[in-house]
């Protein structure tokens, strides 16, 4: 017994240290303005501040979390969370604005982008963590000229609804204070939360710039040309979703893949000759949620695959990473969302199963319907493309197309190799309802993505 007393009085002052030392995930408890160190003997140090001694408080509860025991930690909450005197109050929601505003600055520059940080508050946490977040990010951002900061990131705060809704006397922290039903205690316990959880992610691959650094937006001879197909696409897309009849969805799905196929190869024309600016591989993370994860992560691939780019799913953050050429990229994101739209309204419409015994099957039948669906959409995905390049290689000059694509392929393979060295296979598992793989393969073949003249006719 003594021994394990002794055991747990190292390990929390281990952890005390660790905190005291400011190593945390995120770096965020070090502050230029405090006066804690001292030089030369004869010294002492002068009293902490009440911000100090917040910042330490946080730091202690947030590092030390896995290694205090619990009534510790409830009076360390206590003391956080005290209601008097009041400018203990406003300095707690001072120095939790200073942790996040560091943290998510952090998190900008080891490759976490607005998604993906919506994603884990998603799966991870509850809707109040959800709801700070987004109000802390766009505090963040707010802090950079709008045409410093990506296109993709201004997309995805669209998409996240991330802005800033409170007033300006008010700062994030405490307007989402002010609003919380559970009271100020429960409200420091979801930004602590909230603070441990973003404060040990861990670094990702970066795609693209970090917001401040984005470059002007230059016009480019390719970018209304691109603009406006993808408008025909997402247009064609979504009338296969809300249409009631298989045969147009079929049209119009096809007529989507067609029309984004021969722009592929057009554009890897163009930038062969040197009439279109020369592009890099690069990456774009997707997110593949639940239910039916692995089945969405095949569809994914099938639709990628068919576009010249890879999938890298990484299943623990919800996200699967998309590399290949800027264009081919869109198409793979656009096409992708439509399909998987397509698919969840047919399987739904295909209801619910039961077994003989009364026993529910449904899980298994969805389970292989989205498989056969993911299977059968790579058969036609991958037709679709192969005969818009064997017409375009039998045009005219055409000859020089297939030694551009396997350029351009090989370059893709590269990129991937460095961004993810240590990939392995993943099995998604098998197929074992053959009335869902029945269903899905045929709900597959009405979104069949056949070229077709009517479409054509359409433009």
């Amino acid at each position: 017994m003594g021994k394990a007393n002794r055991e747990r009085r190292r390990k929390k002052e281990k952890a005390r240290k660790r905190a005291s030392s400011g190593r945390s995930g995120s770096g965020f408890f070090t502050d230029d303005s405090s006066t804690w160190s001292v030089g030369g003997s004869g010294f002492t140090a002068p009293p902490p501040t009440q911000w100090d001694q917040a910042l330490a408080l946080l730091s202690e509860i947030v590092t030390c979390f896995d290694h205090t025991d619990d009534k510790t930690m409830a009076r360390m909450m206590t003391k956080l969370t005290a209601q008097e005197p009041p400018v203990w109050r406003h300095t707690v929601e001072r120095v939790l604005l200073h942790a996040f505003t560091a943290t998510i600055e952090t998190l900008w520059h080891s490759g976490w982008q607005p998604a993906d940080l919506l994603r884990v508050a998603a799966r991870r946490l509850k809707p109040p963590h959800d709801r700070l977040l987004r109000a802390l990010m766009a505090a963040e951002l707010a802090r950079y000229a709008s045409p410093t900061i990506d296109p993709h990131w201004h997309a995805q705060l669209a998409a996240g609804d991330v802005r800033v809704w409170w007033p300006a006397e008010e700062t994030a922290v405490q307007a989402c204070g002010r609003r919380h039903p559970g009271g100020r205690a429960d409200f420091v316990a979801v930004a602590v939360e909230l603070l441990r959880t973003l404060s040990f992610l861990p670094a990702l691959e970066m795609f693209g710039p970090v917001p401040g650094t984005a470059p002007p937006v230059t016009a480019r001879p390719t970018t209304a040309v691109d603009d406006r197909i993808l408008t025909r696409v997402r247009a064609l897309l979504a009338k296969a979703e809300s249409t009631p009849y298989p045969a147009e969805a079929e049209t119009f799905t096809a007529g989507a893949q067609a029309l984004m196929a021969r722009h592929s190869i057009d554009y890897a024309l163009l930038a062969a000759t040197g009439q279109a600016p020369s592009d890099e591989p690069t990456g774009r993370r997707i997110g593949v949620d639940n239910p039916y994860e692995a089945p969405k992560a095949t569809l994914l691939d099938a639709v990628a695959s068919a576009n010249h780019c890879r999938v890298v799913w990484s299943k623990d953050w919800g996200f699967a990473t998309v590399v290949g050429f800027p264009n081919d990229l869109d198409t793979v994101e656009v096409m992708f969302t439509s399909l998987l739209v397509q698919a969840i309204t047919a399987m739904t419409r295909a209801g619910s199963r039961s077994d003989g015994a009364g026993r529910s099957r449904t899980r298994s039948f969805r389970q292989s319907f989205l498989l056969s669906y993911a299977a059968r959409i790579r058969e036609r995905l991958t037709e679709t493309t192969r005969e818009q390049t064997d017409a375009a290689v039998a045009e005219e000059g055409g000859s020089r197309l297939l030694p551009i694509l396997a350029s351009r392929t090989a370059a893709v393979d590269d990129a991937t190799e460095t961004l993810f060295p240590k990939t392995v296979p993943t099995s998604v598992g098998t197929a074992w309802d053959q009335e869902g793989w029945s269903v899905g393969r045929a709900a597959a073949d009405l979104a069949a993505l056949n070229p077709a003249e009517e479409l054509r006719a359409r433009g």
